[in-house]
């Protein structure tokens, strides 16, 4: 049986395409839940206006959508609590220059 875990593991290697990072580790991942053979993910994003929305969350879905035991997958985009670079793993930190 699929973890969120798995899912998380999944959605890192959903790739930001304007800064180069993972979602997950950009702190775009606010929610992952599973209930057998679904996961229900929350996402952000950086900006309510940004331009890449559809194709992130089509590509986190696909990811999801990839791991063993998945077979339905919902992306939610959320705005509730709004971003911030406090949710910026070390890593995206350390490669933003931001340290």
């Amino acid at each position: 049986m699929p973890t969120p875990d798995d899912i998380f593991a999944a959605l890192a290697t959903v790739i930001d395409p304007e800064l180069g990072l993972p979602i997950t580790d950009l702190g775009l991942v606010y929610d992952v839940q599973v209930n057998g053979n679904r996961a229900d993910v929350k996402v952000t994003l950086t900006t309510m206006g940004c331009p890449m929305a559809g194709m992130i969350t089509e590509h986190a879905r696909r990811a999801v959508l990839e791991v063993d035991g998945i077979d339905d997958a919902n992306v939610e985009l959320v705005w509730d609590p709004p971003w911030s670079v406090d949710m910026l793993s070390d890593e995206a930190r350390m490669r933003l220059g931001m340290f």
